[in-house]
């Protein structure tokens, strides 16, 4: 089934979203590095593993039960992921515990300032210094000085990207291709004591995007996670606490449901620069054309998403506390689909129109994500 919303959950950072979990485990251990204050509760214990999946949302696990019977029978309170719902956002959130307007990834793809160049989150840019770009140290830096065994287990491709950097610099790297080997891996690493594992797995995204979560690809990958988790929790030692997360939902966005920017030349006029992704877009403007893009988009969308200026976004606490290194990397505009729209590019970002899946917007299919405790 393909799930739709028109209603925005907004997020609450230093409740339950992804920036609250480490906060959460490092209380949980019973160690004080002076991270932020977090309503997220969490058990006792001396070893902790995170289990992130991408693309895992709240609601498709409560939907799909007979898919996932391990996952859905630990379903409590959703968390929420940040703004917007993205991996590049949330992976950064997770692994710094900072808002997107603190660690400064505030989107699949958005503006470097000073240029006219894109920086896409997911590819990095040669020219982009990570650590010049997030200079924040890592929550696992902050765990790791303290006496904690940090270490994030994933495939070898990832091991010096720049989201790597941005956000888990600090951490122990541990390459780690198939499913057997990442198990392997994950033991040993939270043998230590005091130890936090992060462990990622990104093929029911990947899944999502080609299929669409109604398909039966991904049900099937659905299944083949549901029992990796079950096979991971049966392998770590009883002392062990495993906590599954996610960094967003996604929605299927047919045909019929989608925008082509880029035949719409009045949604063109004065927008220097695209970015973002079909259901999270950053507007460039250029020179004063802020108030007429505002209107121009506002006009052909009406109801079918939120526009906003930037500066209205940032009252909204879409973004946390956003610091002055950060606020020209956000567009001018903001766009924030809601149902299933798509706000595709065929100039810009033509490989978008072969997605099926999409997510990056405040819906609460993309927003609440499970915080699963096995």
């Amino acid at each position: 089934m393909s799930l739709v919303s028109t209603t925005f959950v907004e997020p609450s950072y230093g409740g339950r979203t992804l920036g609250d979990v480490l906060p959460a485990i490092a209380t949980a251990l019973g160690i004080d590095v002076g991270f932020h204050e977090t309503e997220l509760v969490l058990p006792p214990a001396h070893q902790y593993v995170v289990f992130l999946v991408d693309g895992l949302g709240h609601q498709l696990v409560a939907s799909h039960a007979e898919h996932a019977p391990y996952l859905h029978a630990l379903l409590t309170e959703p968390g929420v992921a940040g703004v917007p719902s993205t991996t590049a956002t949330s992976l950064t959130s997770l692994g710094t515990a900072l808002t997107p307007g603190e660690h400064g990834l505030v989107g699949f793809t958005s503006r470097i300032p000073g240029t006219d160049r894109l920086l896409n989150a997911l590819n990095w840019d040669k020219q982009v210094d990570p650590a010049q770009w997030q200079p924040n140290p890592s929550a696992f830096a902050r765990l790791s000085s303290a006496g904690v065994h940090a270490s994030m287990v994933s495939k070898r491709e990832f091991a010096d990207s720049g989201l790597t950097l941005c956000g888990y610099r600090g951490a122990e790297f541990i390459g780690a291709d198939k499913v057997g080997e990442r198990i392997a891996a994950v033991v040993t690493a939270s043998s230590e004591t005091p130890s936090v594992t992060y462990v990622y797995d990104g093929d029911l995204d990947w899944t999502g995007h080609r299929y669409g979560v109604d398909s039966a690809q991904w049900r099937a990958q659905l299944s083949a996670i549901d029992a990796s988790v079950e096979q991971l929790r049966e392998a770590l030692d009883p002392g062990v606490r495993l906590v599954v997360v996610a960094d967003h939902g996604m929605v299927d966005s047919p045909p019929e449901a989608r925008i082509d920017i880029d035949a719409h030349p009045e949604l063109r006029a004065g927008v220097h620069l695209l970015a973002g992704e079909a259901r999270f877009r950053h507007l460039y403007c250029s020179g004063r054309a802020l108030d007429d893009v505002l209107a121009n988009w506002r006009g052909f969308l009406g109801d079918r998403a939120e526009v906003l200026a930037r500066d209205e976004a940032i009252e909204r606490g879409w973004f946390g506390t956003v610091l002055p290194l950060v606020r020209p990397r956000l567009g001018d505009v903001v766009v924030a689909a809601r149902e299933n729209l798509g706000l595709m590019s065929s100039v810009d970002f033509p490989y978008e129109q072969m997605l099926v899946g999409l997510h990056g917007s405040l819906t609460a299919v993309e927003m609440q994500i499970p915080i699963l405790i096995a």
